[in-house]
């Protein structure tokens, strides 16, 4: 269903945006959005992708904090690469430090805005024409978390972006399929760690190994493509929304801080460092 399609991707200079803009590619798409506030990465590696094939690669500046820029976004790309049939919320941005240490509008604030406020603002423009042409099957993939299944100390405001995001997206999914409009499918990815350097320092609870980028775009592909609700990566996240699920509060909370090592995971974050020593907060590609 990827060939001959036009996707959009945000956070599309690096990490898992770059790896989903590659696939997009390498599997036939017509066009593809690149989103990012990274200038110069996204048009990098624009150039790159059109020089390598057919498709037709435009780099977009587009900050999605910013619901006016959001909407102008969308029209750009509608003017110059037609609707989308793919769409792929994958930026995010991570605060980890306790809640009291964050900015209200650097950090909660902006958060929220990225992680669940953008996927919502950016599908509601994108969805009407996607519901009115039934002529081929849409995709919305939206980059959620773990971290919106299960609390953990040193990133409240992250997680609670993700369980918007989580909340929202399942919801929206009930809401086509109801309506009729079965030619558009949702899926929710909910990864664990993955070594993108947003999460830098963290560590992976018991039996949850850190992984690769290309592990977990490619789950999440998979996973859109196929029309699968929600993907949770790797097996351990569906186990832990389990154990919480049946016990006690503080049972759990003895389970997931002494046995499978959850609640320390964020000990010693540090985030995406380069150049110079970066502050607690990570913007990136991987939500």
């Amino acid at each position: 269903m990827v060939a001959g399609s036009c996707v959009l991707i945000t956070g599309a200079a690096r990490g898992m945006g770059e790896i989903y803009a590659r696939t997009a590619v390498s599997q036939g798409a017509r066009a593809v959005a690149l989103w990012d506030i990274d200038a110069p990465r996204a048009e990098a590696l624009a150039r790159e992708l059109s020089a390598a094939g057919d498709a037709v690669v435009t780099a977009f500046v587009v900050d999605l904090a910013d619901p006016a820029a959001i909407r102008s976004g969308v029209r750009a790309v509608e003017d110059s690469l037609g609707a989308p049939d793919i769409l792929v919320n994958n930026a995010g941005i991570v605060r980890g430090a306790p809640f009291w240490e964050h900015d209200p509008e650097r950090d909660i604030e902006t958060t929220m805005r990225v992680n669940a406020l953008a996927p919502m603002w950016l599908t509601r423009e994108v969805l009407p024409a996607m519901m009115a042409d039934r002529g081929r099957s849409k995709r919305i993939l939206t980059i959620a978390s773990a971290a919106g299944t299960l609390p953990n100390p040193n990133m409240s405001v992250y997680a609670a972006s993700k369980w918007a995001a989580i909340g929202w997206s399942e919801s929206l999914r009930l809401e086509l399929e109801r309506s009729g409009h079965r030619h558009i499918a949702m899926t929710t990815f909910c990864p664990s760690y993955v070594s993108t350097g947003m999460f830098a320092g963290a560590r992976g609870p018991l039996l949850t190994p850190i992984m690769t980028p290309e592990t977990a775009a490619g789950a999440a592909w998979s996973g859109m493509l196929a029309g699968t609700p929600v993907v949770n990566r790797p097996w351990t996240v569906k186990l832990g929304m389990a154990t919480r699920g049946v016990l006690p509060t503080r049972a759990w909370d003895f389970v997931a801080g002494k046995i499978f090592k959850v609640y320390s995971s964020m000990d010693r974050f540090t985030g995406r460092r380069e150049g110079t020593p970066a502050p607690r907060t990570t913007r990136s590609t991987r939500s």
